[in-house]
């Protein structure tokens, strides 16, 4: 191992490096970053920082040659391993234990602590729950045994996870505030475009009770349901959230959420994007104010009828950077088209009584051939399944949806004579289909901003990034069906996976953004080692770019041959800061 210093404008800063041969080739590796100048001589008092870091390579040499060296386990073909021993641990975990500290949730734990009359360690319990929900999302029951798993053990009971929840609960707002301000210092965040939006998880029971109300499911679920407010900044980094009840009207959990941030964060200017669900006048009106602003989906389909006939009109469009004026009849259909956006706009003057200042807003009404395409590809679909529902038995069609394939289905109660008819007469609904295929292509926001608008457009795309982080949540964390009764362990409940989801995001972020989730989540639930009785511990999962990438990010390596018991501690040790 050697030393590196890479110099920059903020400083030097110090790395120990490793000279390593993969297929024939060498190449360099950083073993472990040791800090800038400045950090090195406030955190260990020397006022030569570069004599100290040589210092401290030397010594890692010492240990490394003194502990490098081949070994020889002695195993019996004839020897049966002792009952209950464990033998297998999973080490992937610490990777989102470095994150953990580097948010500092430990401190966070300790002034929570300080607050509450308990003896059980609540930073053991919370980091088993943020973990367990990444790497083996289950109820709370299994995540204790299986944290068991782990190479740390727990060290708490089954009964003081319950207790705990209450606390995580009743400290949610405390949590958020200080994980936003922790992780400045560990990512860098883009509040200056916030996108909101809302889902719900149902429950195992039919019950309800609570906040566990019934309201529209959008998993399309009988049972109750509640539902989760929530906030990214435009790198898709969680902000904060907030759960309703499960009948609560998404427009009215924007504004409370939003108060919550400005007062606790410290944030003032910010730009709020969000879907046209949340568009209310009210929303609009509450960010048309000091610093903020909004950029907010609107429905074509919605518009008032002068509206609509602008917005679908031919005639009139430009591309980014033109003033050109196109008329998309003459557009061709071309590969190069596909990948363009046309659009509008149009000037709208308001007045907002309550505060007595001007509500202008500026709608744009963008046009893509691809989005047309993909539309008409949809709805296509949409209309096959409706021609095999009318095939089969009608009985159920009867029961739609606003976006079902049935609702292209059209029910006739008399004959075309105008006599009543005997029976119900199911037939396609040209007519609506039709009328929808208008509005393929057709995309409209509108803003209190006098950005470009092809800026404007650019910042509402950035919105998938909320319905990946639902879809993370729902399908990789298993955050639903929730199987608790109380409310306050409810909320404790999604106040974990809320961390997990800050977690994984930075984590994603650190690599690079070059994998998936699914590749992830699985490298490191993956990733465990086998003891082989007292000489250490052997990876017993294959190494790959990613885990490289992993190792790299957190400075040390689980994945030597044989790591003895000493080096596998320092390896928890290191992922803690320590």
């Amino acid at each position: 191992m050697r030393l590196t210093i890479n110099h920059t404008k903020s400083g030097d800063s110090f790395y120990v490096i490793r000279s390593v041969k993969r297929n024939g080739k060498r190449s360099s590796e950083t073993v472990k970053r040791l800090g800038t100048a400045n950090e090195i001589k406030e955190k260990y008092g020397v006022d030569d920082a570069e004599a100290w870091a040589r210092d401290h390579v030397a010594a890692l040499n010492e240990h490394e040659e003194a502990n490098n060296h081949k070994v020889l386990i002695p195993m019996m073909t004839d020897a049966i391993i002792p009952i209950d021993e464990q033998r297998s641990f999973n080490v992937g975990y610490l990777f989102l234990q470095k994150l953990y500290h580097d948010l500092k949730l430990p401190y966070i734990c300790r002034k929570i602590s300080e607050r509450h009359d308990f003896t059980y360690d609540f930073d053991s319990i919370l980091s088993r729950l943020v973990y367990e929900r990444i790497l083996y999302p289950s109820s709370k029951l299994s995540s204790f045994g299986s944290s068991k798993d782990l190479f740390e053990q727990p060290d708490f009971e089954l009964h003081q996870i319950y207790r705990a929840l209450s606390v995580i609960s009743e400290e949610s707002q405390f949590i958020q505030e200080k994980l936003y301000k922790n992780s400045l210092n560990v990512i860098p965040r883009k509040t200056g475009v916030l996108y909101y939006d809302c889902t719900n998880y149902f429950f195992s029971t039919e019950m309800e009770e609570g906040i566990k109300k019934y309201g529209q499911s959008k998993d399309h679920q009988p049972g109750p349901i509640v539902e989760m407010g929530l906030f990214i900044d435009r790198s898709g980094i969680p902000l904060a959230f907030s759960i309703h009840d499960g009948n609560t009207n998404e427009q009215l959990t924007l504004t409370p959420l939003e108060k919550q941030i400005v007062r606790d964060f410290e944030l003032s200017r910010f730009i709020v994007c969000t879907d046209a669900g949340l568009s209310s006048e009210s929303n609009r009106k509450f960010n048309n104010f000091g610093e903020r602003s909004f950029i907010t989906a609107q429905s074509v389909r919605k518009l008032n009828k002068e509206l609509k006939a602008w917005a679908l009109s031919p005639e009139g469009w430009q591309l980014e950077g033109s003033s050109t004026k196109y008329d998309i009849r003459d557009i061709e259909d071309t590969p190069e088209n596909r990948n363009r956006i046309f659009y509008k706009q149009r000037y709208i003057e308001g007045y907002d009584e309550k505060r007595d200042i001007g509500f202008d807003q500026t709608m744009i009404v963008s046009y893509s051939l691809k989005y047309k395409a993909y539309q008409s590809e949809i709805r296509n679909r949409q209309v096959e399944r409706a021609r095999k529902f009318l095939e089969r038995s009608p009985s159920a069609i009867d029961n739609k949806r606003p976006n079902d394939a049935k609702r292209f289905i059209e029910k006739k109660l008399v004959t075309v004579d105008g006599e009543i008819a005997e029976k119900k007469i199911y037939r396609l609904d040209e007519d609506r289909i039709a009328d929808e295929a208008r509005y393929d292509g057709f995309y409209a926001v509108c803003t209190n901003l006098d950005d470009d608008p092809a800026d404007i457009v650019r910042i509402n795309k950035g919105r998938w990034e909320i319905e990946e982080s639902f879809r993370i949540m729902k399908s990789e964390f298993e955050a639903r069906p929730v199987y608790l009764k109380r409310d306050d362990r409810i909320k404790a409940h999604f106040m974990t996976c809320f961390i997990a989801l800050l977690v994984y995001r930075i984590l994603e972020n650190k690599l690079g953004g070059k994998y998936t989730c699914s590749e992830i989540i699985g490298t490191l639930r993956s990733m465990d080692v086998t003891k082989l009785g007292s000489s250490g511990y052997t990876p017993a999962y294959k190494r790959t770019k990613l885990t490289d990438d992993l190792h790299r990010f957190a400075g040390f390596r689980t994945d030597y041959e044989l790591s003895t018991e000493k080096s596998m501690r320092g390896c928890c040790r290191r992922s803690k800061g320590l």
